[in-house]
């Protein structure tokens, strides 16, 4: 795993999971302790999580919002686009965008690209 980005925006790169869980909440825990604003995390480069790396965004949007930011997700993977909606969680997190819902037809989100 890899993140690159500053208290504005980051990217993660690879594998979110029990492995990386550790390292990725420290680092994204640091950046929205060090800046104001949105926090954009860019997820177009990761290749796989699981559900500690779930729990690693949700961790950092509780965070997020506890010091007055928020946490918006960009380039959201198909595949992580479903499970957002399954858990419902899309409705929770920032994502630019939209969400297909599991019939095909699309969720509008709180926020715009």
């Amino acid at each position: 795993m890899r993140i690159i980005g500053d208290h504005r925006g980051m990217a993660i790169q690879g594998r979110l999971d029990v492995r990386s869980a550790a390292d990725a909440r420290a680092l994204l825990h640091q950046a929205v302790d060090g800046g104001r604003g949105d926090l954009v995390l860019d997820l177009a480069g990761l290749e796989f999580w699981d559900a500690t790396g779930l729990g690693v965004i949700m961790g950092t949007h509780r965070r997020a919002g506890r010091l007055g930011r928020r946490l918006v997700l960009r380039s959201v993977p198909a595949q992580l686009q479903r499970l957002l909606v399954a858990t419902r969680l899309h409705r929770i997190l920032a994502v630019e965008g939209a969400v297909p819902d599991p019939y095909g037809s699309t969720l509008p989100l709180g926020v715009t690209g």
